[in-house]
């Protein structure tokens, strides 16, 4: 585990990103400017210049509709009859792809003994929209069990949630709470949260004027959404981009996917989940969760869901493993993807029944020696 950095110096990147967070519409210039003024460092020297970032597009697709009628899109990786699911749930702004170096090294590393399902939750990526009264946490924990439910009827799976996705897998722990250890058997939170993350600096975000004003358009004069479009992602957009990695060197190109993602994503669903991510509250989940080994993984650099929100989960699980990645910021899944896959790997093998953690061992270790 990383030590983190000085409670002090992590306070201090927090009041920035409140400052530059509370400008009005009038200032959006100004949140532009304070954000590309981060610590972070884009890389000259782009290890991933010629990565294929489309890698799921191509995995064997599934389409989950859900009670309410929402297409959800999915992708599934690995040999369908695995004993073992490992299911992804992406965060806020975000899309399936956000898990792209986990399913490019763990396809590898667990071979066919385990396999992957990703999906777009409500509203994101190639996943339906809804109405924006089922933006919530808790309507996406309920999403999870559909999911489930048609991808992994039967055998013992493994949650891993980044972000808003963490957030899921405790609404469906507080949800189901029968499921576990049942039929889940280990979970990940990574950068996530338990609760509203109004003590966070997103929480000052949520106070901006722009973006109540697409909320109240959003839910009463849908019609008039556009005029607002533009002053609600000028106040975001910077803020998200300059958050997402910490003060480490950062490939160029890993930057343009993510921003990619969140430049997608549709002012409707950004302002509603914004809204969820601030009045929340699975801690509930935390009970259910305390039944099953449990990764909690974060940057110090985090300013959206900062250390202390994982340092709390993880003292309320006795089974978990804290990761605390130094340098990283809230995508830590991506700007250091190989701590979180060994952490995965761990996760699994203390998840899995002995004979299965077995076979995965002598899976990697034959791979290894052919290398």
């Amino acid at each position: 585990m990383e030590v983190p950095k000085p409670l002090s110096e992590r306070k201090s990147g927090a009041r920035w990103l409140a400052g530059a967070a509370g400008v009005s519409t009038v200032g959006t210039a100004t949140a532009v400017t304070v954000a590309r003024s981060l610590r972070r460092r884009v890389s000259i020297d782009d290890p991933y210049e010629d990565e294929d970032f489309g890698l799921l597009d191509a995995d064997r697709s599934i389409v989950v509709t859900t009670p309410d009628g929402v297409d959800l899109a999915v992708r599934e990786v690995g040999d369908p009859n695995a004993p073992l699911t490992v299911v992804f749930a992406h965060g806020f702004c975000l899309r399936m792809g956000a898990f792209h170096f986990q399913r490019a090294r763990l396809i590898e590393e667990w071979g066919t003994q385990v396999r992957m399902v990703f999906y777009d939750q409500r509203g994101h990526g190639q996943s339906g929209q809804a109405s924006p009264d089922t933006y919530s946490v808790e309507q996406l924990g309920r999403d999870l069990e559909t999911v489930l439910a048609v991808m992994a009827p039967r055998g013992p799976v493994v949650l891993v949630g980044h972000s808003m996705g963490g957030m899921t897998v405790l609404s469906h722990a507080r949800q189901f709470p029968q499921r576990y250890p049942t039929r889940v058997v280990g979970a990940a939170l990574i950068a996530s949260a338990a609760e509203g993350v109004s003590r966070s600096p997103l929480g000052e975000i949520l106070k901006n004027p722009a973006l109540e004003a697409v909320r109240f358009a959003v839910r009463y004069a849908p019609k008039t959404v556009h005029r607002t479009r533009g002053a609600a992602k000028a106040v975001i957009a910077p803020i998200l981009r300059a958050a997402s990695y910490g003060d480490v060197k950062v490939s160029p190109s890993v930057v343009e996917f993510s921003e990619k993602m969140m430049h997608d994503t549709p002012i409707e669903t950004l302002v509603e989940f914004l809204h969820a991510l601030e009045v929340h509250d699975e801690t509930e989940g935390l009970t259910t969760l305390a039944k099953v080994p449990t990764l909690i993984a974060c940057g110090d650099e985090d300013l959206l869901t900062p250390l202390e929100y994982s340092q709390d989960m993880a003292d309320a699980l006795s089974k978990s493993e804290l990761v605390i990645v130094e340098g990283a910021g809230h995508l830590v899944e991506l700007e250091q993807p190989e701590v979180i896959d060994d952490a995965l790997v761990r996760l699994v093998d203390r998840a899995t029944p002995s004979k299965l953690v077995a076979l995965t061992r002598r899976v990697r270790d034959r791979v290894r020696l052919r290398g």
